[in-house]
């Protein structure tokens, strides 16, 4: 275990203004009570937190998190309470201390609902003080590091839940290293055969082709030096999780891959920086398309480098990442260099982030009203994805996910453009709204009035605020579409009884109905969740129709256009207390369908010429044909009675044909005249609770079949 001296002397390197004498009272505080306590492996607890207060010290940081290290678990799992560290350490230090607890109870690898509820909290920790998720992030680190004193199965659950929630906020928060380190723990535990085979690999590479790192570092530093440029070269071979990764990707075997090594030049100043890359790429070939200038366009946690990647005479890639001393401060410690300090003062390092800023825009698109599922995809598409850099027409740099289209362009310039997006053109040329943006493109969007976003772009936008936005889009339009159905409902409903559908009459219907006003009135009716018959009670009890009399043939059907007449679909017949859709027709007005019908498909690329119906509320005349397929047996009589039952039911037989004829049984098909679904049901229930009846199946023509033979002629409205 590290001792108070040594830690002391950790942080007294970079900060000789540090408080020694709090730190130590800390140290003893947390070391006193956690006496007694072990870890799986056996060693006295308080290795941890001192082990976890050592990382933190090699991202610089200040006094209050080094200090929250040292005692993250008193509260939670000691006698220690909030009060108490309050009265000691302060209440700065008391609060991180108990949102690091908060955190650490959080289960992030529970069900969904939880999971995404979970991921609010951890939000709204971030929020209050980074610092919270850094002392965790260092606390999983060293969990990580010894995680083999766990049983199997808990060290398969901390790396699932390491490879598929810390690392990849590690690295949103521009701590890379961390993040490949975190990775390459996990990677161990989930997938131990590739990981040893991948590092076999390395050292038979190694034993045939000698030190590579050592050999291209040399020639690095030689051609900077030719060029005038002073610099310091780094070399190290990719973690085995990222080589695992790119296999996977690629689909390549390890010998296949050739960009297994990373370099990085580390300069004083930003234009020896692009001289530097000029001196790389004068001796090395660059690869088309493995460029990436992250100082001109830095990353929104603050990261700034230039990425390249050249090919050697061999074939063999490697990877350059070119950056000035303070840039590589802040790749090293991300958002974390906020905090850190440099000879006792607060490091100024120009390309730090405000963590205040980088966490809003992180979180902005984040409605705590939506759904757990729409709420857990937006966060784990804006956390854990990597950046493409684009431009609007005035040369704003937009930052996006990879994999973002015009869509997700749209939204991210305001929610308003999104809505009204109608098409998108890169660089110039007109391009269809699932084109994925790439780096470097200009990006224009054409928006029109009167457009709404449509169901389909849900499938096209990658953005957690492209999704969240044209969710609630969808959702309004379908409340307008069925307050516009209401509406209709209402209005024929109120004819019905001799008075009409006024606003205040609607109003009176809310107000006895327990509803917030009309509008939800309107889109409840129009959504099927409320009748007409209800609403016309609540405002005219007296007046509501008699259950005797009934809906003609004229006004069955609510939502036609004035003027527009409709015909029932022969290939589904369509009975009122059907859910309903309308098809417009030329010369034949609107056809009828059942929701479910099979001919519906012919027309789902047709949207314009689908009409929302509704039947009227009511008891309908029994005036609707439908076709039933009875199977019987082939007895003296039994027809007979089959036709007497029918018309026991109130339903007429407008047609009968023999359609297979046994010597113990025979099929026919029946042309009955119905009133509703109800009447139906009736009438198969019927004939179903007769004994000599085998089978009764209610006839409906396949697509093919339908139009083979339509119920009219007609040409389709528009074609």
């Amino acid at each position: 275990m590290i001792a108070a001296d040594d830690l002391i002397a950790l942080v007294r390197a970079y900060n000789p203004k540090t408080d020694e004498n709090l730190i130590r009272v800390a140290y003893d505080y947390g070391r006193a009570a956690h006496d007694g306590q072990f870890r799986q492996s056996g060693e006295p607890y308080f290795t941890h937190p001192v082990a976890v207060a050592a990382i933190l010290t090699q991202q610089k940081l200040d006094d209050a998190t080094i200090i929250t290290a040292l005692l993250h678990d008193t509260i939670e799992d000691t006698k220690a309470s909030y009060g108490e560290i309050a009265d000691i350490f302060g209440k700065d230090i008391a609060d991180l201390v108990d949102g690091v607890t908060k955190l650490t109870k959080l289960q992030l690898s529970s069900t969904e609902t939880q999971q995404a509820e979970n991921f609010r909290k951890l939000l709204m920790a971030m929020s209050k003080d980074l610092r919270v998720i850094l002392v965790k992030l260092a606390d999983r680190l060293h969990n990580m590091r010894t995680i083999r004193a766990m049983r199997a199965e808990k060290q398969v659950q901390k790396a699932r839940e390491t490879m598929d929630i810390f690392a990849p906020l590690a690295g949103r928060m521009g701590m890379q290293w961390m993040r490949e380190e975190l990775e390459d723990l996990a990677f161990k535990v989930l997938n131990p055969e590739a990981r040893q085979s991948i590092l076999r690999r390395f050292v038979t590479l190694q034993s045939d082709a000698g030190d590579v790192i050592e050999r291209i570092t040399a020639d690095m530093r030689h051609e900077l030096k030719q060029s005038g440029v002073e610099a310091e070269v780094l070399g190290r071979a990719k973690k085995p999780y990222s080589i695992w990764r790119k296999m996977q990707e690629k689909g390549q075997g390890f010998s296949r891959l050739s960009d297994i090594y990373g370099f990085r030049i580390i300069t004083d100043t930003e234009d020896a920086c692009y001289r530097a890359l000029g001196a790389i790429h004068r001796r090395w070939r660059a690869v088309p398309g493995r460029f990436k200038d992250y100082i001109s366009q830095p990353k929104s946690n603050g990261y700034r480098s230039i990425h390249t990647t050249v090919s050697g005479r061999d074939g063999k890639r490697v990877e350059v990442q070119i950056r000035t001393r303070a840039m590589h401060e802040v790749a090293e410690a991300g958002v974390a260099a906020h905090w850190s300090y440099r000879d006792g003062v607060r490091s100024e390092n120009p390309f730090a982030v405000d963590p205040v800023k980088w966490l809003s825009g992180l979180t902005e698109q984040f409605n705590s009203e939506e759904d757990h599922e729409d709420f857990l995809e937006a966060v784990k598409l804006e956390m854990y994805s990597d950046k493409v850099f684009c431009f609007t027409p005035k040369g704003e740099v937009v930052k996006l996910p990879r994999g973002a289209t015009p869509i997700d362009f749209a939204y991210s310039i305001h929610t308003r453009i999104g809505n009204a997006c109608v098409g998108a053109k890169i660089d110039g040329m007109r391009v269809p709204l699932w084109t994925r943006i790439k780096n470097g493109q200009s990006v224009e969007i054409i928006t029109a009035e009167g457009q709404t976003p449509q169901a389909t772009w849900l499938e096209i936008a990658t953005t957690g605020k492209a999704k969240t936005a044209i969710r609630r889009a969808l959702r309004e339009v379908d409340k307008e579409r069925f307050i516009r159905l209401g509406r209709e409902l209402a209005r024929s409903a109120f004819e019905h009884v001799g008075k009409k559908a006024t606003d205040k009459a609607l109003d009176t219907a809310a107000k006895h109905l327990r509803l917030p006003d009309r509008d939800e009135v309107l889109a409840r009716l129009g959504s099927a969740e409320m009748t007409a018959r209800e609403v016309v009670q609540a405002v005219y009890p007296d007046l509501t129709p008699a259950e005797g009399q009934g809906v003609t043939w004229e006004r069955a059907v609510i939502g036609l256009n004035e003027g527009q007449s409709f015909e029932r679909a022969s290939c589904c017949q369509p009975l009122p207390g059907e859910r309903i859709v309308g098809i417009t027709w030329r010369g034949r007005g609107v056809v009828v369908h059942a929701i479910d019908c099979d001919s519906l498909v012919e027309f789902e690329n047709q949207p314009d010429r689908w009409v929302d119906l509704h039947w009227h509320s009511g008891r309908h005349e029994a005036i609707y044909p439908v076709t039933l397929e009875v199977t019987m047996g082939n007895d003296a009589g039994v027809l007979g009675r089959i036709c007497t039952l029918i018309g026991e039911q109130k339903a007429n037989i407008s047609d009968l044909r023999f359609m297979d004829r046994k010597p113990d049984f025979y099929r026919v098909s029946l042309d009955l005249e119905l009133s509703d679904a109800e009447h139906l049901h009736t009438v198969v229930s019927a004939l179903e609770a007769e004994s000599d009846v085998a089978a009764v199946e209610r006839r409906r023509k396949a697509p093919a079949e339908y139009r083979a033979a339509p119920a009219t002629t007609g040409e389709p409205v528009g074609f």
